[in-house]
């Protein structure tokens, strides 16, 4: 079971936008030290929806190396074209992944029967855990709690990243899918409400403040697994600002400019997303000194 503080992995690029291996292996090391519970590789933080097959592939095997098994890795598998998100999880259970996540296709505005369908043949396809990612801000699609309910049932659907950002939502669904799978797993996927919802019964936090924060995230997380909401709430307190201000402009492109400043990896990311811009710098900078980390 993979359970707790599961950082989503930027993925370093030079100025040209070409991955940096010396890098990523450094952030994989960073993040074993530091106590993280899990990676996701080329997830939304990765930018995988601007890297090709080839080098979606080699970034998961690079992840999978490097954690050598000390660290469940988690690859981000999905797509808006159902065929392809079959290839990109046949290729990832093939390298050697713990589970993949899949985001609900983008811009095809499919129903929630398309969804249900989607979902099920790629279950059907790969024998591999796969986690369902709704995040309804960046796909313009919502997948409700009555089709997760129904995918719940289907034996390597393993649980779902949850990222409305409402606790009341994910607790509908964990309620949902516990009378149909008792081990299906909730995870947060939005940093400000994350602690409420583990607090609430959610197995873990799919997480961008992760990156810059992953000792006092992981600690969150177990203080609030643990049920210990005052201690979860005083760690998360650290870290609130971080929440924000990671969103300043569209996800990576904070974190990406937090982890340079920091001095963890190189400037680049990849068109058609840019550096964060300059007026954003300044109390972003603000931030991370104020939590030390700078």
């Amino acid at each position: 079971m993979i359970t707790g503080s599961i950082v989503a992995l930027v993925t370093p690029m030079d100025s040209s936008g070409d991955v940096l291996w010396e890098e990523l292996d450094q952030l994989v090391e960073f993040h074993i030290a530091q106590g993280t519970d899990a990676i996701v590789a080329v997830g939304t933080t990765g930018e995988s929806a601007t890297l090709e097959f080839d080098e979606h592939c080699e970034i998961v095997q690079r992840i999978v190396a490097v954690s050598a098994g000390r660290i469940p890795v988690i690859a981000g598998t999905g797509a808006n074209s159902t065929k392809e998100a079959i290839d990109l999880t046949s290729a990832a259970k093939y390298l050697g992944v713990d589970a993949c996540l899949l985001v609900t296709p983008y811009y095809n505005k499919q129903t929630q029967e398309g969804l249900y369908q989607h979902f099920k043949l790629i279950a059907e396809a790969v024998d591999v855990p796969q986690i369902l990612y709704n995040v309804s801000g960046r796909t313009a699609c919502d997948m409700l709690p009555q089709t997760v309910e129904r995918l719940a049932m289907l034996t390597n659907i393993i649980g779902i990243k949850e990222a409305t950002g409402d606790v009341e939502r994910g607790v509908e669904v964990m309620k949902r899918c516990e009378a149909v799978n008792p081990n299906f797993m909730v995870y947060s996927g939005d940093d400000p409400t994350a602690i409420e919802l583990i607090l609430r019964g959610a197995k873990g936090n799919i997480s961008v403040t992760a990156n810059v924060a992953p000792a006092t995230m992981s600690k969150a997380c177990a203080a609030a697994l643990a049920g210990d909401a005052d201690k979860a709430r005083l760690l998360d307190g650290q870290i609130k600002p971080l929440h924000s201000a990671l969103f300043v402009e569209s996800n990576p492109i904070p974190v990406k400019w937090a982890l340079h400043q920091m001095g963890m990896i190189s400037a680049g990311i990849r068109l058609p997303l840019t550096p964060l811009s300059e007026p954003c710098r300044g109390p972003l900078s603000t931030t991370l000194a104020d939590a030390s980390l700078l």
